[in-house]
């Protein structure tokens, strides 16, 4: 902090209360019985305001600068406009102490000693309201809805605008401490104790000296706090962050928003301080005291940091330092609740010097985001320096002309003594305990001291003194700003000046490259690299820290962390052919594009490395599959760098260039095919040469490929046939169903094409063209295509006659035609078919198929008939193949025998389903006896023996052969009758049981 008196004013009478017009242009005085008017830019009186009789012991302005307000002993209250007329006077019954307007509505408080009362700019009449107390003080909260008088029993009454009392707080042993100040923060929100956000807090001072806060609510804020003096006012300061308190101490006294004293404000007064006023966004402070003296401060909170690296360390509300993490933005706080005077951090170390002592903090751990703080050590001296430095094991305390270096237990281990006054000093690294300072002098001399080394180094000496000194990420390279903002830089080998750069105030070279630094000045950035001209950018502050692409920027006591892309210098490096140092910045930070101008302009350079470096961070695939396919080539022993050249000029689109190259190096053939690519043919006939009838085909082929997918079908199958690539012609031509042109070109070709020829069938048949491809397969002599296409075309007698001068073909026509004629539910004459083309096996399944599905439809005489033609394939197999003979003897007659059951089943089954039958009762009796003989040995599927036995029964009753029909009944009790003959089997059953036991002769 460092309060400026403006000027000051001497008065014979005593001051006893000052205001300022809001607009902070007119400073208002209440000095005994007149009210002066003076000017705050210089102090000069502007007028002296007459109309009391007695002192005037207040005033107060109105928040709109439209009228302000005094109060005097002569019980009165005068309204005076901004152009200092008086425009409204009304009277109290006693003394008039204070006034206080309301920042909404603009009301007047004016406050007597047993009442107070509110007028309004729109109201003829003063609102007055008693209290049985003498109010010493009154404050509005910023939303102008409460107001607190502060009375002289100690009491805080807390009320609504219209002055009905809503809290009453009664403070302990009040009626001993009358209250003198009183103020609400003018803060929308206020932190006092750990993170609970408080609004409307209410400071109050009384004459107990203690410093109280309270809520809207009447509660109280932590604990009293002991001033050691009577006050006589209390305001808050800059924005609610700090209060103004001064009285019986006769100084003015800055504390902290939670009551502790930071620090004093101008110099002791020989009398009591009794009023003060500020401007709440503003640093201007006015106190005016007993013996009549008005003093105009400045009062300006000067910037308390320190910097190392990405850790930045700043004093904020005077007693709190905050450390941000400037890379990710990471912040804690320290609270020190004492008066913070000097900041020093480095690697794991915080220095933070207060009043009476310095605290050393260290990192909890080595990880290099860790923000976790702890005590190390204290020193616990009042030392007066201008500055302090920290380092790994000691603190280096600046002393005007002297560098003393103590240990941090605070011992003294040794002292420089420099020839003029330090301007500036950083720490610049090295090993623990042999850390380097570097120095910089009003004198011009630029000095490195070791801690560890009681003898001064000097590096530079300038003509002029020094303001900013840093060196490059080496130590090979220095740069310095002189008073007369000159950016200096210079080889520390021959101490060589560098080169040098006007209007600047702050330096800083790039921690992760050596060539390059940046500087600040006149409002703008200035990032120069090597020895290529500078590149600006708008930028207000200074610059005070650069790595990689972030530029740290100072403004006030904020450090802004700016990327910056290094285009600029890149492109500077870029066009000195500079690529392997273009790629250096570019790692830095450069953006996706930048990448690749680096990556072609280098690739055209035939720099590869760095070429696929760059395309790597710009993922281009396409240029690093070609810078791969340039380096395979190079390993098998290709060497001419004008074709890898012509190959990056067509990468990169510029294709004259490329064919040109392409004809240097004796590549024509390379260009043809490149415009044939591109479907630049006029282009690529430039590159045919003579007699080269390879390359004109390939020219036509690749037409054609152009043609067809550009939707030119018939064009490209002519170009292609003029190629002579037929399969591609025929593929075309087969697609589109063309079936002219497919045998006009089958025609055209030699039988000893036949892969061709072949297509042309396939795709003829496709089409239906049956006899076209007969014709194009004859005239490459494929019979068995022939035939298949016959059989396709079910042209069956075509397909035998082939067959019977083919034999060995003869299945191929057979085996389908049998297919053929099952799919056409012509099963007999398949089966014929499978027997003709020798599948034995197939015939013999086709014939138990068809008898299994005679037997499921309840075609019994049908079944009969095949297994009757399957016992005499049977005998086929045995006289063909004797090793069967045996096994189909069996089965023929396994067969013969299947085949009359079911033929005799027929006659039964057709007996009992149907109501008429063409055969005599003795017939179906024998049929019926001779088929129940035979169900004994076998039950063949299909065949009911409940069906047989009942046309037994029955046909026996009726010729009489009763012994055999009971028979027949008894055995059909024990059998599962079906319903629709269950009542005549039991009917039968009980007629029979009449009847003799015995059958007729």
């Amino acid at each position: 902090m460092r309060p400026i008196c403006l000027w000051d004013l001497q008065h014979q009478d005593s001051v006893f209360d000052v205001c300022l017009k809001p607009d902070n242009s007119q400073l208002v005085a209440a000095v005994g019985q007149k009210v002066l008017v003076y000017n705050t830019a210089d102090g000069n009186l502007i007028q002296p305001l007459k109309g009391h009789k007695d002192k005037v012991y207040c005033v107060d302005y109105a928040k709109d600068g439209q009228r302000f307000a005094s109060g005097s002993a002569d019980k009165c209250v005068i309204i005076w406009t901004s152009k200092l007329d008086g425009i409204l006077k009304f009277n109290h019954s006693d003394a008039i102490q204070c006034l206080a307007y309301n920042p909404i509505t603009h009301r007047l408080l004016s406050c007597a000693v047993t009442d107070f009362g509110l007028w309004g700019p729109e109201e003829k009449r003063v609102d007055k309201t008693k209290i049985n107390s003498r109010i010493t003080c009154a404050s509005w909260t910023n939303d102008g809805l409460f107001m607190a008088l502060g009375l002289f029993n100690g009491v805080v009454s807390i009320r609504s605008k219209t002055g009905e009392q809503k809290v009453r707080i009664e403070r302990p042993d009040a009626h001993n401490n009358p209250i003198w100040g009183i103020a609400w923060n003018p803060s929308h929100s206020f932190t006092m104790y750990g993170k609970e956000e408080v609004y409307d807090v209410l400071v109050v001072a009384d004459w107990g000296q203690k410093l109280s806060f309270y809520q809207l609510s009447g509660k109280q804020i932590g604990r009293d706090i002991k001033l050691g003096y009577d006050p006589c006012f209390i305001k808050w300061f800059h924005n609610g962050e700090y209060i103004i308190c001064g009285g019986s101490d006769k100084q003015c006294s800055l504390y902290s928003k939670v009551g502790l004293k930071l620090d004093a404000i101008g110099n002791e007064e020989t009398s009591w301080l009794t009023c003060c006023a500020v401007q709440v966004n503003s640093e201007n402070i006015v106190t005016g005291s007993e013996e009549g003296n008005i003093r105009f401060y400045q009062v300006s909170m000067s910037t308390i940091h320190g910097l190392y690296k990405d850790r930045y360390a700043y004093r904020e509300n005077m007693t709190d330092v905050i450390i941000q993490n400037l890379i990710t933005n990471e912040r804690v706080r320290i609270k020190c609740r004492d008066a913070v005077k000097k900041i020093a951090v480095y690697h794991q170390r915080l220095a933070v010097q207060l009043p009476d002592k310095i605290v050393i903090y260290e990192l909890y751990s080595n990880e290099p985001n860790d923000m976790r703080y702890k005590v190390k050590e204290k020193i616990r001296k009042k030392i007066d320096c201008s500055l302090i430095v920290v380092t790994s094991q000691n603190i280096i305390l600046c002393l005007d002309k002297r560098l003393q270096c103590l240990t941090l237990q605070g011992v003294k281990v040794r002292e420089w003594d420099l020839e003029s006054q330090m301007r500036y000093i950083k720490v610049i690294g090295g090993a623990i305990g042999q850390e380097g300072l570097l120095v910089g002098l009003r004198a011009g001399q630029i000095m490195k001291i070791f801690v560890n080394n009681p003898f001064p180094i000097l590096l530079l000496k300038l003509s002029v003194g020094i303001r900013c000194v840093d060196l490059s990420a080496s130590r090979t390279k220095l740069a310095a700003i002189d008073e007369q903002n000159t950016c200096l830089v210079y080889d520390l080998n021959n101490k060589e000046l560098l080169f040098q750069e006007p209007a600047a105030n702050s330096v800083a070279w790039n921690t992760e490259y050596e060539d390059m630094l940046c500087f600040s000045g006149n409002g703008y950035l200035n990032i120069k690299a090597s020895n290529f001209p500078v590149h600006q950018q708008k930028l207000n502050g200074f610059v005070v820290g650069f790595s990689g692409s972030r530029i740290f920027t100072l403004k006030m006591n904020a450090i802004t962390t700016i990327d910056v892309p290094l285009s600029a210098p890149m492109y500077q490096y870029v066009e000195k052919k500079l690529y392997l140092e273009a790629c250096n910045i570019a790692c830095l930070g450069v953006t996706d594009t930048d990448w690749d101008v680096l990556g072609q302009q280098s690739l055209e350079a035939l720099d590869l490395d760095t070429a696929k470096k760059a395309f790597i961070h710009s993922q281009n695939y396409p240029y690093l599959e070609l810078i791969q396919n340039i380096e395979d080539r190079r390993k098998c022993g290709e060497t001419d760098n004008l074709v890898f050249l012509a190959d990056i000029y067509a990468h990169k689109g510029k294709f004259q260039e490329a064919a040109k190259l392409y004809k240097k190096a004796g590549q024509e053939h390379r260009a043809m095919s490149m415009f044939s690519d591109l479907r630049m043919f006029d282009y690529a006939k430039e590159y045919i040469g003579s007699g080269a009838a390879a390359d004109e085909r390939q020219l036509i082929s690749k037409q054609a490929d152009w043609a067809k997918s550009s939707n030119e079908p018939k064009v490209a199958a002519e170009m292609y046939m003029a190629a002579s690539e037929y399969t591609k012609a025929v593929q075309i031509m087969g697609e589109h169903g063309w079936s002219d042109m497919l045998i006009r070109l089958a025609r055209k070709l030699d039988k000893t094409d036949q892969e061709i020829l072949n297509l042309c069938g396939s795709y003829l048949m496709k089409m239906e063209k049956y006899s076209l491809a007969a014709e194009v397969y004859h005239k490459i002599g494929d019979i068995k295509s022939i035939i298949n296409l016959w059989v396709k075309a079910r042209q069956w007698d075509d397909a035998f006659a082939l067959a019977e001068q083919h034999p060995k073909y003869k299945q191929d026509v057979y085996i389908p035609h049998a297919q053929y004629l099952a799919e056409a539910d012509m099963f007999e004459e398949a089966q014929q078919a499978y027997h003709k083309a020798g599948l034995v096996d197939a015939a013999v399944k086709v014939l138990e198929q068809l008898a299994f599905n005679a037997v499921k439809k309840n075609r019994f005489c049908d079944a009969g008939f095949y297994f009757w033609k399957l016992s005499f394939q049977c005998l086929d197999i045995a006289r063909d193949h004797p090793e069967k003979q045996r096994e189909m003897l069996n089965k023929f007659h396994d067969y013969q025998r299947k085949a009359e059951m079911y033929y005799i089943y027929h006659n039964i089954h057709e007996y009992v389903e149907e109501p008429f039958t063409s055969h005599m009762p003795l017939t179906m009796f024998n049929m019926a006896c001779y088929l129940w003989h035979l169900l004994q040995k076998e039950s063949p599927l299909g065949i009911s023996k409940v069906y047989t036995l009942y046309v037994l029964a029955k046909q026996s009753r009726q010729l009489q052969a009763y012994k055999l029909a009971r028979y027949a009944y008894d055995k059909l009790q024990e059998m599962r009758i079906p319903v629709h003959l269950q009542e005549s089997i039991s009917l039968g059953s009980l007629m029979i049981r009449s009847k003799s036991f015995h059958d007729m002769e």
